[in-house]
């Protein structure tokens, strides 16, 4: 019998593509003369006042098994925290810490998602899910954002909402969008959720960057319209907010009746986050709501530079994101976005993201993180212009 397995290997892992910000990234990886905006973080360092308190943890010898869904004080934290930025109480036994948000969707696919199954994702979009969708054996069915006739992206409901089937486990959302910066509306929540009850599928959030918006203090969530047992999972990070991205800790919001089939799939998965980073964590959520306005303060700046820059560049479009820290631009002329932003690492000594590890919607775009220093991101900005004018 022919054996379809590369190497031993199943072939839906065989055949996933690798990192397209990574194949662009290692071009030039270490390189001290590059500016890297080509990932999802800033230049600042976690703040003291939380790796301090993971060493304290570690003195205190807090470096053994711990509950698999979390420390007691970090779920009860992360509870109060929601609770308070959504206006609605979140139950600490709906709260699960993870090694990492990505971990969180994994799980969560993982519990979901089957041969066969399909997940209708809202794109341009993060790779990862997709590949996860895909590893898992299922078909992730990408629904794009539409450009107005502004230049800025807007959700087609009738074009997400149709492309669900019998066979549609979830409708994955991330808002604010990596890469586009487009925020969800409440309306637009409340109108995928009444859908999503009545077809009885799930709703995957990725609310990774929600505390990152230029208009209040949090995005409009379906954690502030779902009732506790509706089928809404929400996804969320430490990484962004409070400049945690090499930590690897996470955690989701759900259904209590999900614990105990989280319980076995963090023992097979992780055995469960750190201790004493969790106890970094509890610090970084209860005393880090003025370190999360000065980095939102800063993205803000980063954002209005870098827009002000590229508007010289006669080749780009751009739309002002509402949200998260990415510049999402077109290039006039760009149509293999991986070879342009090889090139532009070569030549100008700037990383960028190509739109096209973000789905087909993506391509002829970059992706350029605006979550660094105003005098890196003027530089930066200075140095693509033999490739953008």
């Amino acid at each position: 019998m022919h054996d379809d397995r590369p190497g031993g290997i199943r072939r839906v892992i065989h055949d996933l593509p690798p990192s397209k910000i990574g194949e662009v990234a290692y071009t030039a990886f270490g390189d001290a003369s590059v500016i890297p905006l080509w990932f999802g973080e800033g230049d600042l360092p976690t703040p003291d006042f939380i790796c301090e308190e993971a060493a304290a943890a570690l003195r205190r010898g807090e470096t053994f098994y711990t509950w698999k869904r979390g420390i007691p004080p970090l779920r009860e934290a992360i509870a109060e925290y929601l609770s308070r930025l959504h206006g609605v109480a979140i139950a600490q036994e709906r709260v699960i810490v993870t090694s990492s948000g990505m971990s969180a969707i994994m799980l969560t696919v993982q519990t979901l998602v089957g041969p066969g199954d399909n997940v209708v994702i809202v794109s341009p979009i993060w790779p990862n899910i997709v590949a996860s969708v895909e590893a898992l054996g299922g078909e992730a069915r990408m629904v794009s954002l539409q450009p107005t006739s502004e230049g800025a992206w807007r959700l087609d409901l009738d074009r997400v909402l149709s492309a669900c089937d019998d066979r549609t486990r979830a409708i994955f959302v991330n808002s604010p969008s990596n890469p586009t910066g487009w925020t969800m509306s409440l309306a637009e929540a409340e109108a995928i959720l009444d859908f999503a009850r009545r077809r009885g599928i799930w709703i995957i959030a990725d609310d990774v960057y929600e505390r990152i918006v230029y208009e209040g203090t949090v995005a409009p969530s379906f954690l502030m319209i779902a009732e506790p047992e509706d089928r809404v999972l929400s996804m969320n990070s430490f990484s962004k907010a409070w400049a945690m991205t090499g930590w690897r800790l996470g955690w989701m919001v759900a259904p209590v009746a999900w614990n105990p089939i989280l319980d076995k799939l963090i023992e097979i998965n992780t055995s469960g986050a750190p201790a004493f980073l969790q106890r970094a964590a509890v610090t970084a959520i209860r005393d880090g709501e003025s370190f999360v306005a000065s980095l939102v303060d800063r993205c803000r700046t980063g954002r209005e530079i870098v827009l002000q820059g590229l508007a010289r560049y006669r080749r780009v479009r751009l739309a002002r994101p509402e949200g998260a820290f990415y510049a999402f631009f077109a290039v006039e002329g760009v149509t293999d976005s991986l070879a342009f932003a090889k090139e532009v690492v070569r030549r100008c000594k700037v990383g960028l993201a190509p739109g096209i590890a973000f789905g087909s919607a993506g391509e002829g775009c970059l992706r350029l993180c605006f979550a660094s220093s105003p005098a890196r991101l003027e530089e930066a900005i200075g140095r693509l212009e033999p490739m953008l004018s």
